[in-house]
């Protein structure tokens, strides 16, 4: 039994929202990553981009709490792939800090976002993951259940780093 709660975000939880992104981003991605591209990404940058998102649940977004502690969050909604049905949804993004990495806050969230998108009326859901981001990849297909699309590999620059993402996806059930 998780002793993680979700419920949607709020206004007040951007800041947190954009703390645990950047957390995550610098403690995931250190060694895949340019240093001076991780650098760029500013608490407040983030807080403005999250608390715009939750203003306009675009995407919607959910938060894991343990206690009054916002650990982790989830955004999603539609696919944002071109060509792609309505009844596909996306994570868009699913972040939890470190400290709480594999105790069951991803799952929480993961379990969320489902059921989100399955009152949206999605069938399918899909996600994309950097190759060299072993501990998502291992969550997703693992932990959630996602499938590999081999057909989908591209190349995405971050700064002077140029990285190979894949398109993960399941069904809504």
């Amino acid at each position: 039994m998780s002793s993680y709660s979700v419920r949607p975000a709020t206004a007040r939880d951007a800041k947190a929202i954009a703390e645990i992104h950047v957390a995550t981003w610098q403690a995931a991605y250190k060694d895949v990553m340019p240093a001076d591209y991780l650098g760029k990404m500013t608490l407040e940058k983030r807080q403005a981009y999250w608390r715009e998102a939750i203003e306009y649940s675009e995407p919607q977004l959910l938060v894991a709490t343990e206690g009054e502690q916002i650990v982790g969050f989830v955004g999603y909604d539609r696919s944002r792939d071109a060509k792609t049905r309505s009844t596909v949804g996306e994570i868009w993004a699913i972040y939890v800090l470190p400290a709480h990495w594999g105790k069951g806050a991803g799952l929480a969230l993961w379990d969320g976002a489902r059921d989100g998108l399955k009152e949206e009326g999605c069938t399918q859901v899909t996600l994309w993951v950097l190759l060299h981001n072993e501990r998502a990849l291992q969550f997703c297909e693992h932990g959630a259940g996602f499938k590999r699309e081999m057909t989908t590999l591209k190349t995405t620059e971050f700064g002077s780093a140029r990285l190979e993402e894949i398109r993960l996806n399941r069904a809504i059930d």
